[in-house]
Formats: C-alpha cells, sequence, structure tokens
C-alpha cells in the first residue's frame, strides 16, 4: 500500500502543472481575462482612430471592421486559458524578464523620441507575456495561502465579468459607433468620442503596472529556482549575455524589417533560444512549458494580424514624420 501512494505521488510530480491543477487552470482563466481586455480595448482604439481620419465613417462607407464569429473568439480565449494553465511559474518568470529585456532594447534602439507607434507595437506584441506576469503574480501572492483556491475564484469571476465588458464594448462599437457618433444619442458612443483618444494612454500605464508588479514576483522565483546557489551565478552569467545579445540582434532585424512574418520569425528565434536554455539548466518540465509557450505566442499573433498592421504602419508614419523634421531643421 505505501508503494503504491508512492507511485500515486510520484505520477503528480510528472504532470505538467505547477501545484493544484484547480488553482493553475483559475491562474491561467484571470491572465486570459486580462489579454482579452488588452485585446479588444486595442480594437476599439484603432477602430475609433480610423473612423476619426477618415473622411466618411466607417458606417456611411459600408466597411465594418473584420468581426470574429462567437465560436472562434470562445475558441481562442478558452485555448490561451488552457495554454497558460500550463505554463509554470519558472518560464513564465523568465518569459517576462525576456519581455522586459527586449521592451529595453526596443526604446533604446528607437531612441528617447520614441513616438506612439513604437509603444502600440510593443502593446500588440505582449499579450502573452501580458498573460505570463498575471501568472507570476497570482502565483507569487498566493504563496502559502490557506485560502488560495477561494481567492483566485472570486480574482476569476471578477475578471471574466471585466473581460465580459470590453469584449461587448468592443462588439457595441464595431457594429453602431460610426452611427451613434454622429447621432449622439448612445452613452457608451459618446464617451468614446469625446475620451477615446485617451484610451491608448490608459492601457499603456496599466500595462506597465501589471510589468512591474509581475518584474519583482518574476525576480523573485528566477532567483528561488534558478540562482539559489552560490555557484548557479557563476554558470547564468555566460548564459544570460548570450541570451540578451540574441534579444537585441532579433530586435534591431525587426527595426529594419518590419511585418507579421518577421515578428513570428522573431518570436521562433527567441523561444528557440529559451528552449536552449532550459535544455541546459531546466528540467523536463520546464522543455514542456516552453514549447507551450510557442502555442500560446501564436495564438495571440495570429490572432492579431489587423492590429499589427496598424501598429507598425502608425510606426512608419512616426518615423518619416520625424525624418521630415530633421530634414527641415537642417535646412
Amino acid at each position: 500500500m505505501f508503494f503504491l501512494f508512492s507511485w500515486i505521488r510520484g505520477l503528480f510530480e510528472w504532470t505538467p502543472f505547477d501545484s493544484n491543477p484547480i488553482d493553475c487552470f483559475l491562474r491561467g482563466l484571470v491572465s486570459a481575462c486580462g489579454v482579452s481586455v488588452l485585446y479588444n480595448l486595442l480594437r476599439v482604439y484603432h477602430f475609433i482612430q480610423t473612423c476619426r481620419d477618415s473622411d466618411t465613417s466607417a458606417g456611411e462607407s459600408g466597411q465594418q471592421p473584420p468581426l470574429r464569429s462567437s465560436w472562434r473568439a470562445a475558441l481562442q480565449f478558452w485555448t490561451l486559458s488552457a495554454l497558460l494553465s500550463l505554463v509554470g511559474s519558472r518560464v513564465s518568470s523568465l518569459i517576462v524578464l525576456e519581455f522586459l529585456l527586449r521592451a529595453v532594447s526596443a526604446w533604446m534602439t528607437a531612441g528617447l523620441n520614441a513616438g506612439a507607434g513604437t509603444l502600440d507595437l510593443l502593446l500588440v506584441q505582449c499579450q502573452f507575456s501580458l498573460g505570463c506576469s498575471l501568472l507570476c503574480t497570482l502565483a507569487f501572492l498566493h504563496q502559502g495561502a490557506p485560502h488560495s483556491s477561494l481567492s483566485l475564484l472570486l480574482a476569476a469571476g471578477l475578471s471574466w465579468v471585466v473581460a465580459s465588458y470590453s469584449s461587448s464594448l468592443w462588439s457595441h462599437a464595431a457594429r453602431l459607433y460610426p452611427l451613434h457618433s454622429t447621432e449622439r444619442y448612445c452613452g457608451k458612443c459618446i464617451h468614446l468620442l469625446t475620451s477615446g483618444h485617451t484610451l491608448l494612454a490608459s492601457l499603456q500605464r496599466a500595462v506597465i503596472l501589471a510589468f512591474a508588479v509581475g518584474t519583482v514576483a518574476s525576480t523573485s522565483t528566477v532567483y528561488e529556482h534558478f540562482l539559489f546557489h552560490k555557484d548557479a551565478i557563476k554558470f547564468w552569467t555566460p548564459l544570460t549575455l548570450c541570451y540578451t545579445m540574441l534579444v537585441v540582434f532579433t530586435q534591431e532585424d525587426q527595426q529594419r524589417r518590419a511585418g507579421t512574418e518577421n515578428l513570428l520569425h522573431t518570436v521562433v528565434m527567441r523561444l528557440g533560444g529559451l528552449l536552449v536554455l532550459m535544455l541546459t539548466v531546466g528540467n523536463w518540465s520546464d522543455v514542456l512549458h516552453v514549447l507551450v509557450s510557442f502555442l500560446g505566442e501564436g495564438v495571440c499573433l495570429l490572432s492579431s494580424g489587423d492590429l499589427l498592421q496598424a501598429a507598425l504602419k502608425d510606426e512608419q508614419e512616426t518615423s518619416s514624420s520625424d525624418r521630415e523634421e530633421r530634414s527641415s531643421h537642417g535646412t
């Protein structure tokens, strides 16, 4: 009987979950809700900007923004929830720190005068990393808590309400904003008309706050699991330098060749480097979690093709206007 219990306990240790599967699923659900809020509000912002920049509104011209069917949206949401539930705290912490390094590299490459296009592009690319940041934060805050499942259940319920509201707001704006913004009898559309231009700045502040808290949790997790021993720092230093050089190189290559396919190529290179890193210093579950992260990044980026195109267009317009200003000042 003792041998049977030992075998069952060892079997659960080989599962891809870090802790209780219910807690992992609830953390993944909360993280997917956060990604969904960012995704929907970005689409609302870009659609409002498109309506403002055009001479005739989208409703009058007969053009409607691409709306996914309900079952496709639900499939993407639950797929992302499942993938985030499988990603462990060790790998998610490394992904958060890697995105922080990538964001700093992008900021330095673009210069101190980085425009809204660069920040908008980072917002689109950070969807899966934002989910990992929320995962690390929840795991860090509920570590050792006696009623973690109940707390996560309440957080999942609140996140579900916020994500549902953002989804309904995007659906409402996509169908009725061109008409209601001119007729001015809808409270939602009037609010978007008057203060919709501040939506991107609010999203940037919220994402920065989420990554600031996630960075603290990720640093604590990485130190606890990878850098606890004295000799580990000597081993991790050259690996970290090599991975930093890879991130900087891919960031510069992305600046030279902007496009959706190049972004997917960059994801493969970054996570491929992380996979090699986990094959060197991690265990089998870390390697599995990196492979799951490949799928998660693909789910987020493939469904955000129009957002990527809009962000790349804004970035190109900002860079071209900066060049014109420099040339005018030079003359």
